[in-house]
């Protein structure tokens, strides 16, 4: 089915993107996944060509666009070369830190942070997650406490992506044990700050060159300046962010189907058995057919989604709607595609292998499916 998502500005931007990346990403991306490390000048570069980073306004360096469907050019393209930790370091700065940076911060924070992202200098990350702690949100026990006019941050966080190459963390923490869910609050904390450690690099079965790190935090002094948004509203700011976090995810994961399923295709047809292509067989051909009516159907389903964020509609629960169907739909052509590919398909030379074990996350991060489930269920009953 055609799609009319995108206009000829989209298609020429389209053309710079895959430029850029068989220039500074595909020749790299063996050694960086051998090395379990991006070097970090390809974020300088990708900056300068408006890679990621779109939506900083013109004052701090940026380009001030705010419309998402570049950034679903730019997860189209990654994905047609299969460079997925890339792909997932792009989207940790355009679908979480960037956005809590626009929206949270001081003019005198923004001007001492998007400066450095707008020009790929400043890498950052999100801690969240805890080693007891996951999508319960509430069980954080990372605290802050005053002290003058400072704040004392202590605690640990793990699973976080690029905790290892980030130069600023933006951490939930507690601050206050009797205000219930007005008792959190999220801070900035910067590379360098004594008590700020980083733990180990963590071994992952996927995306081997994206960094996942753990990280400690020893009674990190931070001045308030340090505070992002709201003291006793981190909550409200993870939960009004999430949408968008959500719909990354989703347009990660449509398409990754549709290039895993048309290299499938080409596939079943190139490839023969008992004299004839093993598309031909009435079995694969319908496992084909059928893969094929459920991308477009979901495809036209994250377009609409794309739409909606543009015009500041998306909702929570459609966003979590589009990333629990999309990503297990990823999960489940990912895997069926690899059986297609039979014997090849285990081999990591062949894209579907690599793509089994780096996707495989996308069901996880960002709120489990059971979790998106909930809060589809949880508006059902009010």
């Amino acid at each position: 089915m055609e799609r009319d998502l995108y206009d000829d500005v989209h298609e020429q931007y389209r053309e710079a993107v895959r430029e850029f990346l068989q220039r500074e990403v595909v020749p790299h991306h063996g050694r960086w996944e051998a090395e379990r490390w991006i070097d970090r000048s390809v974020y300088v570069e990708a900056a300068k060509q408006g890679i990621y980073g779109l939506q900083i306004p013109e004052e701090y360096g940026g380009a001030g666009e705010q419309d998402y469907r570049f950034r679903f050019v730019v997860a189209e393209e990654i994905a047609k070369v299969h460079a997925l930790s890339f792909a997932l370091t792009v989207s940790l700065q355009d679908d979480l830190v960037l956005h809590y940076l626009l929206d949270l911060t001081t003019d005198e924070q923004k001007q001492r942070w998007l400066p450095g992202f707008a020009s790929g200098e400043l890498i950052g990350a999100l801690a969240m997650t805890e080693p007891g702690t996951g999508s319960d949100l509430r069980g954080i026990r990372t605290t802050a406490r005053r002290d003058g006019d400072d704040w004392i941050l202590s605690g640990q966080k793990t699973f976080i992506s690029s905790g290892i190459m980030a130069d600023v963390v933006i951490v939930a923490a507690r601050t206050d044990e009797s205000a219930g869910s007005k008792g959190y609050s999220l801070f900035v904390v910067e590379n360098g700050m004594p008590g700020f450690e980083r733990g180990r690099k963590l071994e992952k079965i996927g995306l081997p060159a994206q960094d996942t790190a753990e990280l400690y935090f020893e009674d990190v002094r931070l001045p308030q300046a340090n505070l992002l948004g709201t003291e006793g509203r981190g909550l409200q700011h993870l939960m009004s962010h999430l949408p968008r976090e959500r719909l990354g995810v989703s347009i990660k994961a449509i398409a990754n189907c549709q290039v895993l399923f048309e290299e499938t295709r080409r596939y079943c047809f190139d490839r023969k058995a008992f004299g004839q292509p093993i598309g031909d067989f009435q079995a694969v051909r319908f496992e084909l057919a059928e893969l094929a009516t459920e991308i477009d159907i979901v495809q036209a389903y994250v377009d609409k989604s794309v739409r909606a964020f543009n015009a500041g509609k998306l909702t929570a629960v459609d966003a979590a709607k589009g990333k629990w169907y999309v990503s297990e739909l990823q999960k489940r052509v990912v895997d069926q595609c690899l059986q297609l590919h039979g014997g090849y398909g285990y081999m990591t030379e062949y894209p579907i292998a690599r793509a089994f074990v780096d996707t495989r996350i996308q069901t996880i991060y960002g709120g489990t499916t059971a979790i998106m489930k909930e809060i589809i269920g949880r508006d059902l009953a009010s």
